[in-house]
């Protein structure tokens, strides 16, 4: 579908990110006349949706993940073969932490209400089932479940992007909205940077780490919501470890896990597969920023995850130095949970946000786009919200009241965040 200029879209969605371009493919695949608007170049490096790799996983310890992950698993599937590629590639995912850890033992509470299939390890199993690549001390468990993997984020926002023009999208990069104003009568005015207004029936407002910042100056609305830039880290593996074959051992092909450590530090990873010899193992965590003046570094201090390295990889992975290292930016609210909701006021159900994914909303990029979906077409999202609501924030400045321990990587002034 080309754009000829004048005419009125069904829904207009401002941010083209994995949440932006999966809202974008499940309204033209349903045939409902779309824009999707990015401020920047398409497939751009300055936000949350780009780069090599994100984890997929099914252990959370809040119940209210569980049915979005299981339902983005499934889609995950299911687009990538309409398009023909790989974006998902499955592995097993390994939990690992002390025995008495809070948050670690409400995600297996939680696996175990939800019927996540999963396996209690003791320090031994762990050693045993992952041969030795991998040691945790005795007073550790692991937890291991079979819904784990790598996602390939640049590739997957892509994937979803072609999707949606092959469907009668319009797609337009370079094109930074300004505002949004109500229309007499019903429906939205998008106003843009460049000059040229676009015309809308229902809006979808994806920014990503610009979302409080675009929803402020529409609605007045202040979210707490804080853009956070961290670093990932990539680390050498060392020769001899994988049979003269360096990497597969600790490679997807080799049947290694994507994995958390909980505690302090709170650690991340996958295995390695985008870069054949490097291992990606990352802190979690940042510096608070506007990401319109971003620091660009240096990034986290590593001394920490040096040890954690050496300790859990035993001396396999070389400690000394990262050999590779990228920018990311989260978008944090108090609570580590997601705002999905309708923006309200005098817009009522005409606009729907979606914001502070918090470092782990990745994964679930393909039911997000559904659910915003749902919810601009019918007001209703097949699935229950009530933690994603705008107004829990009203209620406690602190969001939704969890009984674990924040998983916290603190460098003054830092935000938390989890992959």
């Amino acid at each position: 579908m080309e754009y000829s200029g004048g005419e009125e879209f069904d829904v207009i969605v401002v941010g083209a990110g994995i949440m932006g371009s999966s809202t974008a493919y499940h309204l033209a695949k349903r045939g409902q006349k779309t824009l999707l608007l990015e401020q920047f170049d398409f497939l751009h490096f300055l936000g949350s949706s780009h780069g090599e790799s994100r984890t997929i996983r099914a252990t959370y310890p809040e119940d209210y993940y569980h049915p979005m992950v299981a339902e983005s698993a499934l889609l995950w599937e299911q687009v990538q073969q309409e398009i023909g590629y790989r974006v998902y590639f499955k592995s097993q995912h390994l939990d690992m932490g002390p025995s008495d850890n809070k948050s670690l033992r409400s995600m297996i509470a939680s696996c175990l209400k939800n019927s996540v299939p999963h396996r209690v390890l003791d320090s031994r199993q762990v050693s045993e089932e992952f041969s030795g690549r991998i040691e945790i001390p005795e007073n550790w468990i692991g937890v291991v479940s079979e819904m784990g993997g790598v996602l390939k984020p640049t590739k997957a926002v892509s994937m979803f992007q072609t999707l949606a023009r092959k469907n009668g999208a319009v797609l337009r990069d370079r094109t930074e909205v300004k505002n949004i104003v109500k229309k007499v009568g019903g429906g939205v005015k998008v106003v843009t940077t460049n000059g040229e207004n676009f015309w809308g029936k229902k809006c979808a407002i994806t920014a990503g780490a610009w979302v409080g910042k675009l929803v402020k100056t529409v609605s007045g609305l202040e979210l707490p919501i804080q853009p956070l830039e961290t670093n990932v880290c990539y680390w050498k593996i060392k020769e001899g470890n994988d049979n003269g074959s360096v990497g597969v051992g600790y490679g997807f092909a080799g049947g290694f896990p994507s994995f958390a450590s909980y505690g302090e530090p709170y650690v991340y990873g996958t295995p390695s597969l985008e870069y054949p010899g490097l291992i990606k193992i990352a802190n979690h965590g940042g510096y608070p920023c506007d990401p319109d003046k971003r620091p660009w570094g240096p990034g986290m201090p590593v001394d920490a995850l040096k040890e954690w390295i050496e300790k859990r990889f035993v001396g396999q992975v070389d400690s000394n130095v990262p050999v590779a290292t990228q920018l990311c930016l989260y978008s944090m609210t108090p609570d580590e949970d997601f705002v999905i909701d309708f923006l309200g006021g005098e817009f009522g159900k005409d606009v729907v946000v979606a914001g502070g994914f918090s470092g782990h909303g990745f994964k679930m990029g393909p039911a997000v786009g559904r659910i915003l979906t749902d919810l601009v077409l019918g007001g209703e999202a097949g699935v229950e919200l009530k933690h994603f609501k705008i107004s829990r924030f009203k209620e406690n400045p602190q969001g939704n009241v969890k009984e674990f321990e924040d998983q916290v990587n603190t460098i003054e002034p830092m935000l938390r965040s989890r992959f």
